[in-house]
């Protein structure tokens, strides 16, 4: 039976992204159990700092900065983006009673998703419509019937090329949206 495109590469991307979900909700919980909710009250700390040293990458892509390996600063950023994002999952927990952090929240978690569809979808998935072509033509199949065999995984590819223009924008919106939040904590913080 043929491996399709979702079973091979988008499951095993929601896989990740729900492993992120689940660490959340197990670190609150245990924050909860042992009476250390306070902790997570300053987890978005760290968690920015873990975010903007990730931007390492962006400014190197962009020639910004000389200094690093593009490939090594990938796997930083990655890293860096998603530890940073788990702290600042289990900072909001189900504590947030106002728009901006949510919005916030709700900004990053699209950022993740699109950065992760940049990542873990896009790549491999063109891999393996190549290594199905591939196969197919060694099977003698038409360019026709090559065509037909690839067309739900090439439409779900076509679909998945279009990411950047998600990322870049939610990236902006998520960097407005945080620096506004982490100004208001600054202007409303009880400094006593």
């Amino acid at each position: 039976m043929e491996h399709s495109l979702v079973r091979k590469e988008v499951i095993p991307f929601l896989l990740i992204f729900g492993t992120l979900i689940v660490a959340t909700t197990i670190i609150d919980i245990l924050l909860h159990q042992f009476e250390l909710v306070w902790i997570g009250r300053y987890l978005g700390i760290p968690g920015t700092i873990l975010i903007l040293l990730s931007f390492f990458y962006s400014m190197r892509k962009r020639k910004m900065i000389s200094f690093g390996k593009p490939k090594s600063l990938l796997t930083l950023h990655e890293t860096l983006t998603l530890l940073g994002a788990l702290m600042i999952l289990v900072h909001a927990g189900i504590h947030v009673y106002v728009i901006l952090p949510w919005l916030a929240l709700i900004a990053m978690l699209v950022n993740i998703i699109s950065g992760m569809t940049g990542k873990y979808l896009l790549d491999r998935s063109r891999r393996h419509i190549n290594t199905k072509k591939a196969l197919y033509l060694q099977q003698g199949l038409s360019d026709e019937a090559i065509e037909k065999q690839l067309f739900w995984d090439a439409t779900t590819f076509d679909m998945m090329k279009q990411w950047r223009v998600v990322h870049l924008p939610i990236t902006l919106a998520f960097a407005v949206l945080g620096i506004t939040h982490i100004l208001s904590i600054f202007l409303f913080w009880q400094w006593r």
